[in-house]
């Protein structure tokens, strides 16, 4: 049956404004630790509703971005059933296919798979993401003179062609040490980016 999956991707980092990664270049200071979330304003996989939920990544990036080897730990807001669960995990570790598939082989080991509290707010690049106590950014967009947000086009590193990339910056980033990733972040103003995604397969 495939899946159906549309909403609100985030991006948050250690490289300064604006980061590289999302034009191929290299992190700013070599290897990079992201905060990455979809949150899915609707959507179905093999016909299991999973609107209103959300997924997401606390990554350590260990070069450019494009070579992949990234490790993660995954979270699950924790109202998912357990069939929601794995119809979720069967499309982002890559077993269903279509445009997720991409980015899951940039994945070299998953750390661990939980279930947490997550809230996710943020809407033209504006609002908060909160990770159980794992991790937690509030964003702010960049905007032009007559106040529209500042977007990107047709950057290389993205999983939704043809949208919006909303650009912003960080007021607050930080992550524990979570998972064995070894790293504790607590920074200010440094990367934001949120988009708009449709996936189908």
């Amino acid at each position: 049956m495939g899946y159906h999956l549309e909403g609100r991707l985030l991006e948050v980092c250690n490289c300064r404004v604006l980061c590289p990664c999302w034009i191929g270049e290299d992190p700013d200071f070599g290897t990079c630790d992201t905060i990455v979330a979809w949150h899915f304003d609707k959507g179905s996989v093999d016909g299991v509703d999973v609107s209103g939920h959300t997924i997401a990544m606390i990554a350590h990036v260990p070069g450019n971005i494009l070579q992949g080897n990234w490790t993660a730990a995954v979270y699950l807001d924790d109202k998912v059933s357990t069939q929601q669960e794995q119809a979720l995990l069967g499309v982002y570790t890559g077993q269903k296919g279509g445009p997720i598939a991409e980015l899951a082989k940039l994945v070299g080991k998953v750390a661990s798979v939980q279930k947490v509290p997550i809230t996710f707010t943020v809407q033209g690049g504006n609002g908060t993401i909160k990770i159980g106590d794992a991790g937690f950014a509030e964003l702010e967009p960049y905007k032009n003179a007559a106040g529209d947000t500042t977007t990107l086009a047709n950057t290389v590193f993205s999983t939704v062609p043809g949208a919006p990339v909303f650009v912003g910056k960080a007021r607050e980033y930080k992550t524990k040490n979570h998972a064995g990733l070894g790293k504790d972040i607590n920074i200010k103003g440094h990367n934001a980016l949120q988009s708009t995604f449709v996936f189908d397969a």
